[in-house]
């Protein structure tokens, strides 16, 4: 069973780091100054505000800096500034006994997802692809900050991840499974196969979403995984949302999903709002989860934090 960490509460401490390719100074200015003003305390790793081309810093150190947030007792809560590039580098020089002992919560999304997945997996800590501190600016919808909190303050459980009513899920294939919830961001997961830190779908139920890249390049990337085996491993699929993806040779996003997941006889669920798109669910990454595609709802069976 997976470590809890401790719910958040306002006047606790935020940890922030860089893991990945490095953000603007004033973004990450911005973000830490609301975080102050919603009542947050703040401790800035060494390397966020590093640059060195598309990384912030080495993977030691940006991994160096994971490690002390996770042994900070302190910190409740680690917020990368963004993910980019570089995240999958920095696993092998994590402690995950260490991260055992010593669990907070996690958020993210994009190529952050390698790294909860990887806690999950190794570090059996729940971690939330949710809120990044690029985040944290005036024009971040308060569906956003308002999944995140409440999944981070619910002692209780079971409880819903619902999208926001303009945005419905939508049931393809029928059915009603339980299981962990797996994955992330496609391209990130591509990176992984034939890695130690590849992703595990055996048993779970995969999430997939992605951004800026062509229904063709798209169709690429889960016909990878399909070869690798992790859609026969797995006991269900859910689709988030393709943000800013273009249709390739006439094939859209639903056209792919139709002609490519449905074929595979998985219970499916698709349009979930995820990571890269405007409205962004807070999904708890190895929680077990059900997710019932007839009735069109998505239901967390454990609470993720304890008091």
């Amino acid at each position: 069973m997976a470590t809890k960490p401790q719910q958040l509460k306002r006047g606790d401490t935020v940890g922030i780091v860089t893991l990945g390719s490095p953000l603007a100074a004033n973004r990450i200015t911005e973000g830490i100054r609301m975080l102050q003003s919603m009542g947050y305390k703040v401790v800035v790793g060494e390397h966020v505000y590093s640059a060195d081309g598309f990384l912030a810093a080495t993977p030691q150190q940006r991994a160096s800096d994971l490690m002390k947030m996770f042994t900070n007792p302190a910190v409740k809560w680690i917020l990368p500034t963004r993910g980019g590039v570089g995240v999958a580098s920095i696993l092998p020089f994590l402690d995950f006994n260490v991260i055992k002992q010593n669990p907070k919560i996690v958020s993210g999304y994009s190529d952050i997802t390698i790294l909860l997945n990887a806690l999950f997996e190794y570090g059996d800590l729940i971690g939330l692809q949710s809120l990044l501190l690029l985040d944290f600016n005036s024009r971040t919808p308060a569906y956003n900050f308002n999944q995140f909190f409440a999944a981070t303050s619910t002692i209780t459980a079971p409880w819903p991840i619902v999208n926001p009513p303009e945005v419905p899920l939508i049931g393809v294939v029928p059915g009603n499974v339980t299981g962990p919830i797996v994955g992330g961001n496609l391209t990130s997961f591509i990176g992984t196969l034939g890695t130690s830190y590849e992703i595990n779908t055996e048993g779970r139920i995969i999430l997939l979403e992605e951004t800026h890249e062509p229904i063709n390049t798209v169709y690429r990337y889960l016909s990878h995984l399909k070869l690798a085996g992790k859609f026969e491993d797995c006991v269900g699929i859910i689709m988030g949302q393709c943000t800013n993806c273009e249709t390739a040779y006439g094939k859209s996003y639903v056209d792919l999903i139709n002609e490519f997941l449905v074929p595979l006889g998985k219970p499916l669920l698709t349009n979930l709002a995820t990571a890269h798109s405007h409205y962004k669910a807070a999904v708890p990454i190895g929680a077990n989860v059900n997710m019932d595609t007839v009735n069109r709802t998505l239901t967390v069976m454990e609470p993720i934090v304890k008091l």
